[in-house]
Formats: structure tokens, C-alpha cells, sequence
């Protein structure tokens, strides 16, 4: 384990998803980087190298930033999950923390068969998602606004959320042994700058849309980001799987 402050600023929710899984001396990779959390984790958890991968410039910045002290341990590449320029089998810990939510259906398998490309045999692989909201979610009327502006502007949904059997099953297709499940956050507490985000999302979204269409989206997300102010709800879970020597996808 890595000593001094190096876990410092890392949220609990990535301390809980690693704490039982095998990171030190891996070589690592955090699918889709967005701040550097699950980065910041790997390497205060001893990750031998971490490759944290985004195609977001400005979050490859803010990892590089957060995480550059430790450049001897740390590469972050600018790439589409989809097609990484990492070699088969070169990584043996992959993790996607609050990834899948943010991938549409008709990307979800792509990226599943890519993290399987670059997964060495006996690899191990951490999932921490959302699972899908209640239906009398406050916040899902918001992200319901997100996503049809999303879908308009962009022809995709701007979140999906997917249960964690759904994942444990697309990942076994592809070769993995389902290991466990754990629950990290329930409920899940969509503070005041998470609304504000999503709401901001949404307006931008919108705002690339013809008047008609755009600008009663964004009066919704203005009206129920002011109503909703902060909720917890729903469930933050963990899934864990290993690569087996020799699988092939089913």
C-alpha cells in the first residue's frame, strides 16, 4: 500500500468498491477517468501503473493535474472506449466507477468487448453504478429532461440506468466470472450541485435545439432544479468480476 496522504480526497464509494480487490502492484485502468477519483484510489492503493482513459480533454487535464505528481505511475490517454490504443492482455485491474451510466445501449457492448481485449487472464474488474431510479424519483423528472434534450440535440440519452444483474450479465458474455456484489451507497444523495449540473446539461443540450423545441426544455430543468433543491434516493452499487485464463466470450 502506498503510504503518506496519497488516499487524501478520495471518496469513500471508490475506497469501499477497491477495498477488498487486489490493486497493488497491478497495472490498472480506470475506463472513462472523468475527475481522477477511481485514479486518485489506484494509486494510493498501490497500483504499479494506472492508464486512466477519457475522451473528455478537459477531464484528461484535471486527472493530469489531481494525479501528476505521480507521473512514473500515471499515463492518461485521450481515447473512445471503444477503440483504446492499449495492447491485448496488457491490463490486469480495470475499473468503470460511474461509467456505464453515462453509455447509451448501443455503446454499452462495444466498450464491454473492449475492456475484455485489454484484460489480461485473471484480470479483475470492479463496476460501480447507479442502479434505475424509483419512479417517484424527484431527480428522475430532471434527468427524464436531459435526456430528451440529449436525444434531440444528439440522437442519444445523455444517462442510462442500468440494474446491476444487466451488467453482471453482459460482462459474462464476455468471459468473466462473476466474483460479488456490494451496495455502496443506498440511498444515493443528489446534493444540490448534482441537480445543478444535470440542469445545467440539460439547458446545454437544449440550447442547440430550435426555440420550439429547446426552450420548454429548459424552463422545466430551471423549475425543478428550484423544486427539488436535494434528494437521496435509489442505489449506488459495486460489482466485481474476474477474467478466468483461457475464457472466450459466450
Amino acid at each position: 500500500m502506498a503510504s503518506g496522504n496519497e488516499g487524501a480526497g478520495v471518496p469513500r464509494t471508490v475506497k469501499a468498491a477497491l477495498a477488498d480487490r487486489p490493486v497493488a502492484g497491478r497495472v490498472c485502468l480506470e475506463a472513462g477517468a472523468g475527475v481522477g477519483n477511481t485514479t486518485a484510489g489506484l494509486l494510493a492503493a498501490g497500483a504499479k501503473r494506472v492508464y486512466a482513459v477519457t475522451d473528455d480533454p478537459e477531464h484528461a487535464a484535471l486527472v493530469r493535474e489531481r494525479c501528476g505528481g505521480k507521473s512514473n505511475r500515471l499515463v492518461v490517454i485521450e481515447a473512445d472506449l471503444r477503440e483504446t490504443p492499449l495492447r491485448t492482455d496488457s491490463v490486469d485491474f480495470v475499473t468503470a466507477h460511474g461509467l456505464c451510466n453515462v453509455l447509451a445501449p448501443a455503446a454499452l457492448d462495444s466498450v464491454a468487448a473492449e475492456l475484455t481485449r485489454i484484460a489480461s487472464p485473471r484480470a479483475h474488474l470492479v463496476l460501480d453504478d447507479y442502479a434505475p431510479l424509483p419512479d417517484d424519483a424527484a431527480v428522475g423528472d430532471l434527468f427524464a429532461v436531459e435526456n430528451a434534450a440529449s436525444e434531440l440535440a444528439d440522437g442519444r440519452p445523455a444517462l442510462s440506468f442500468y440494474p446491476a444483474r444487466l451488467l453482471r450479465r453482459l460482462f459474462v458474455g464476455h468471459g468473466w466470472a462473476f466474483d460479488r456484489e456490494k451496495t455502496l451507497l443506498d440511498p444515493v444523495p443528489w446534493t444540490a450541485n448534482h441537480l445543478s449540473a444535470h440542469a445545467a446539461a440539460a439547458r446545454h443540450a437544449a440550447a442547440r435545439l430550435p426555440p420550439g423545441l429547446g426552450d420548454p426544455l429548459v424552463k422545466r430543468a430551471d423549475e425543478l432544479e428550484a423544486t427539488i433543491g436535494s434528494e437521496s434516493v435509489g442505489r449506488m452499487y459495486s460489482v466485481a468480476l474476474t477474467l478466468p485464463e483461457g475464457s472466450e466470450p459466450a
